[in-house]
């Protein structure tokens, strides 16, 4: 059974200016158990949106989503989420710990057992030396922090983040994405929404694009990468390589340059230019930039 599950989904709402706006237009996609996706698109894009009717806060016009099977928005379906909202707001009078205790007794928990997990999720958070501060005094990271250990309460089977590195400094993220393989390795599933595409690329396993509500584009990150992956040569002596570069152009001094897509191409170039008795001076990959495939991507679908 699939981790989530959307069907056809539609979510329509009147905005504060009075205008209709169909946020999310017959959405379908789905998540697998244990796999971690990340959710992409432009701001308004209707990302927020499919996430809310996932944790129930928003009805669908029509359409569905399940979470393993429960109808999205049940309690069933709550007990086996973890949720981290775009603004995660806390009672400044509270501490972290005294946070993290209110919202383990909201889902049942109790007693040592709760305390002593509450302490162990901020230690991995890094905020073992603030968990007794006073939330009002924190840094918008360190929120950010609290908001990812009250979503791990309860060990969850999915967690549901959205824009979960908001905030968080170079060193924060590192230390989100090895909190998050962990738990990935331990059977949990990962479904988040995220601007941060370098984040993106160094934690999920797929990507899901939209934009105006719509699925443009749905890719297994290494397979991405791979294709998004370009290979250079440059060598001495004119061998020409115009039927298997992508690009290919004479830098001077009997000096030329050649681009490939794919390694197989340039394995045979590199072929033909020892056969021809010529000097390969320098070999480089370059890896793709996902940042260039999204907005190219956003930018044939608008």
């Amino acid at each position: 059974m699939q981790a989530i599950v959307t069907e056809d989904l539609h979510v329509r709402y009147r905005a504060k200016n009075g205008q209709n706006v169909h946020a999310v237009q017959g959405l379908s996609f789905e998540v697998h158990p244990g796999e971690i996706v990340g959710f992409l698109g432009p701001n308004g894009a209707g990302k927020s949106s499919t996430l809310k009717c996932l944790m129930g806060f928003v009805q669908p016009s029509a359409g569905s989503c399940s979470v393993f099977g429960l109808p999205a928005g049940s309690l069933e379906a709550k007990r086996r989420i973890g949720y981290l909202p775009e603004v995660a707001l806390y009672y400044p009078y509270l501490t972290p710990l005294e946070t993290l205790t209110l919202y383990g007794e909201l889902q049942g928990l109790r007693g040592s057992a709760l305390k002593r997990a509450a302490t162990d999720l901020l230690e991995q958070v890094g905020l073992g030396q603030a968990m007794n501060k006073l939330n009002r005094s924190l840094s918008k990271g360190m929120l950010q922090r609290v908001g990812i250990a009250q979503s791990l309460l309860g060990d969850p089977e999915v967690l549901v983040l959205d824009e979960m590195t908001s905030g968080l400094d170079p060193i924060g993220r590192k230390e989100l994405r090895e909190l998050l393989k962990a738990r990935q390795a331990q059977g949990t599933t990962l479904f988040f929404s995220s601007h941060e595409l370098s984040e993106v690329e160094m934690l999920c396993d797929r990507i899901l694009l939209i934009h105006q509500g719509k699925l443009i584009e749905e890719r297994p990150i290494q397979a991405l990468k791979d294709e998004l992956r370009q290979f250079e040569i440059t060598y001495q002596g004119a061998v020409s390589l115009v039927d298997l570069a992508l690009e290919w152009n004479e830098l001077g001094h009997n000096t030329y340059r050649a681009r490939f897509s794919d390694k197989h191409n340039l394995l045979k170039a590199l072929d033909r230019v020892q056969r021809e008795g010529r000097a390969v001076v320098d070999v480089v990959a370059q890896e793709g930039s996902l940042e260039e495939f999204f907005v190219e991507t956003i930018g044939r679908a608008a």
